[in-house]
């Protein structure tokens, strides 16, 4: 069984397939090299796979396999060139045996994924599910798209924005601060990482907390009472790779034999997005 093999069952494990939302993300085995690295035992977790992030991970001789949260292949294409720099860097992954494997929403629906991370930073209440799967997998009862918490004790916005600031690292945020929340508390945040707008305007929430949202749809939450929190799209996922899956993944390849096998995170995977 090959290094891919392994993490391909060990994510199965923690975030199933059957979980995505299969319509239109494209997640899976999404390389698969030919003649694999000799020896490789290292996973290599990043965001998303660029340029810069694909020399970091070839550098290190014991990384087999990739797995990129973002698909780094989305759309069909008729010819493979070097000209297409995602094509570039499949066939650059290939050439030096390295396959590539991304969970993208299956980890965010999953139990203790990428939304429920989220959902931990903000304080203590209860969390349920905005839109529940209609069909049940064993295990992950819980699934489904984006979260909603209920804080045991309601906050000020000011100090839920201090929450957020420190779960995710950052020094700042975006917010749209609805005029009620100068003095009224928030109790209720709905929460969906990356673009989540869709998500989150199904819920009457005193916050919405995501990634990225458009001018107009911030303005419809402003209009209904609402705060919204921006954080920058990969900035919501991206520190749960780091602090969970790294860990868990390593863990559960562990528990399926492979003593040797070590998750590494990117250095060099950041937000394009900078506040300068």
């Amino acid at each position: 069984m090959t290094l891919l093999d392994k993490v391909v069952r060990a994510m199965e494990r923690i975030a199933p397939l059957a979980l995505a939302e299969s319509a239109w993300d494209n997640v899976g085995v999404l390389l698969e090299a030919p003649l694999p690295r000799p020896g490789a035992t290292r996973v290599f977790l990043t965001n998303d796979l660029t340029a810069p992030v694909l020399a970091e991970a070839q550098a290190d001789p014991a990384v087999g396999v990739i797995v990129a949260y973002h698909p780094f292949l989305f759309s069909s294409f008729k010819r493979i060139t070097l000209d297409n720099p995602k094509q570039a860097i499949a066939l650059r992954c290939a050439a030096a045996g390295i396959s590539v494997y991304s969970p993208h929403t299956a980890l965010d629906s999953c139990m203790n994924g990428v939304n429920d991370w989220l959902a931990s930073g903000l304080g203590t209440g209860a969390v349920s599910v905005i839109k529940p799967r209609a069909d049940v997998i064993e295990g992950q009862e819980g699934a489904g798209l984006g979260r909603v918490m209920s804080l045991d004790t309601p906050v000020s916005l000011q100090t839920l924005v201090g929450r957020v600031k420190e779960h995710l690292k950052l020094e700042h945020v975006r917010l749209a601060k609805a005029p009620r929340h100068t003095t009224e508390p928030i109790r209720t945040i709905a929460i969906c990482a990356g673009s989540g707008n869709s998500v989150v305007s199904s819920v009457d929430a005193d916050v919405y907390l995501t990634g990225e949202m458009g001018h107009h749809e911030a303005l419809a939450a402003l209009e209904r009472q609402t705060s919204v929190i921006l954080c920058e799209h990969s900035n919501t996922e991206r520190g749960y790779l780091h602090s969970e899956l790294a860990v868990r993944l390593q863990q559960t390849l562990r528990e399926q034999g492979m003593e040797e096998a070590s998750v590494v995170c990117s250095q060099v995977d950041r937000d394009p997005l900078q506040i300068v």
